[in-house]
């Protein structure tokens, strides 16, 4: 039986102290929703699952937030990705005339808004630089990585320094460093991709998104030239050389696709490693059992990537037809956003869901998605994950955050569930 969308007047208090800002209909998040989403999350699973939200100067968009209707969701054909007809439903959102020069997805024409045969077709070019196989020869790598910045923030501390900051010194170069040596990135440039990056995926106002994604696009297009005229032995090279079909990446594909494994690739891990060390630090039981059970650690990994997803809400995907989701009737050509952060928190999927327990059972977890846009990098950051956590552990037996939990402060997104910064210490 098709569940009713509850009532819930605005501004009245929810479960969590949450309180839903109604405007025409739609759901408003504003910063606090950043800073803490999960009180709206079970707010809007008790009374509006399925809702239209609206976050900063962007138009509205469809938040689905029941773990059955998420997973449901991320499989579900007729939620699109594909790249023109987002373009074009983009525009109308905007208020962008139908005759007006034909919007560029640029970066953004790329596997992850792709669907059916074409999407097969990128995926089959890239994944074979991406095994778990190959994700396991770079294993050494990263602990060499890791091992290094895990010393100079201790060479810091040692000097006297009361603090670091375990985003900009450690969570961010390590998987940064790892993506752009895989693509072949010299040092000189990496720290500007974070920026990038980071403008790109977040609640900007519209003009410094596209100066990031210019800059962004500018560099990337350098580099794909410079690898498909001259192939090195980094893993790009090796995506843009033609499969045994003779099949390869055109130059614009080639370009989207860097800039998806260059986002995603450092983006995620980073706020895996800053998220999972404050929910540690947050509960001492639980850091002193992971260091007295150092086998635990895999499963650690899997459970900091459901308590705070990196990706908060799957990427844009659109009704290519008139869809019900969960007894509410979205109209065809409607984005949709499927909020895995809430659907990892979902009580119906996991008790106790807003605790940590680094020794339960995540099977379900959507952390790296499902169906076939399936996290392609899963193997990969799941290894850099457990090295990064392995090493700050041995590193420092006695780590400790250095300011109150209450002044941190995360990423204006709603797309990703990263922290700004995250100061830690020791206490001897």
């Amino acid at each position: 039986m098709a569940r009713p969308t509850p009532s819930c007047p605005a501004g009245k208090p929810g479960p969590a102290g949450a309180v839903l800002d109604i405007a025409d209909g739609v759901v408003v998040l504003d910063e606090s929703f950043t800073d803490n989403p999960y009180p709206m999350y079970e707010l809007l699973r008790a009374r509006r699952p399925v809702t239209k939200v609206r976050m900063g100067m962007n138009p509205p968009v469809w938040l689905v937030t029941e773990y059955d209707d998420v997973r449901a969701g991320l499989a579900d054909p007729r939620l699109a990705k594909d790249a023109t007809k987002l373009a074009r439903i983009l525009r109308r959102a905007a208020g962008i005339p139908e005759d007006a020069d034909a919007f560029d997805m640029g970066l953004h024409d790329h596997m992850l808004h792709s669907d059916g045969p074409e999407h097969t077709r990128l995926r089959k070019l890239v994944s074979k630089a991406f095994t778990g196989r190959a994700a396991a020869l770079l294993r050494p790598r990263i602990e060499a990585l890791a091992a290094e910045l895990a010393d100079a923030m201790a060479a810091r501390l040692a000097a006297g320094e009361p603090s670091v900051d375990l985003i900009e010194d450690y969570a961010f170069p390590l998987p940064t460093t790892v993506i752009c040596e895989i693509l072949g990135v010299p040092d000189d440039r990496r720290a500007e991709f974070g920026g990038w990056s980071r403008t790109m995926l977040s609640t900007a106002q519209p003009y410094e998104k596209l100066v990031a994604t210019e800059a962004l696009e500018e560099y990337l297009d350098k580099l794909v030239a410079g690898k498909a005229a001259d192939p090195g032995t980094d893993i790009l090279s090796e995506i843009l050389a033609p499969d045994e079909d003779a099949d390869r990446l055109t130059h614009a594909e080639a370009t989207a696709m860097a800039s998806l494994l260059l986002v995603a690739g450092h983006e995620t891990t980073v706020n895996l490693i800053g998220s999972g060390t404050l929910a540690l630090l947050r509960n001492p039981e639980q850091l002193t059992r992971l260091r007295e059970n150092p086998e635990l650690l895999p499963g650690a990994v899997e459970e900091f990537l459901r308590l705070e997803s990196p990706v908060t809400t799957s990427t844009m995907r659109f009704t290519d037809e008139e869809v019900t989701i969960g007894g509410t009737t979205i109209p065809a050509g409607e984005i949709v956003l499927l909020a895995i952060g809430s659907a990892n928190r979902d009580p119906g999927r996991f008790e106790r869901p807003d605790e940590l327990d680094i020794e339960r059972s995540t099977r379900g977890s959507m952390a790296f998605g499902h169906g076939v846009h399936y996290c392609l990098g899963a193997a990969l950051g799941r290894i850099e994950g457990e090295v990064a956590f392995r090493v700050l552990l041995d590193r420092f037996p006695r780590l400790t955050l250095a300011v109150d939990p209450g002044e941190l402060r995360w990423h204006n997104s709603i797309l990703l569930r990263g922290l700004v910064a995250l100061p830690v210490g020791t206490d001897g």
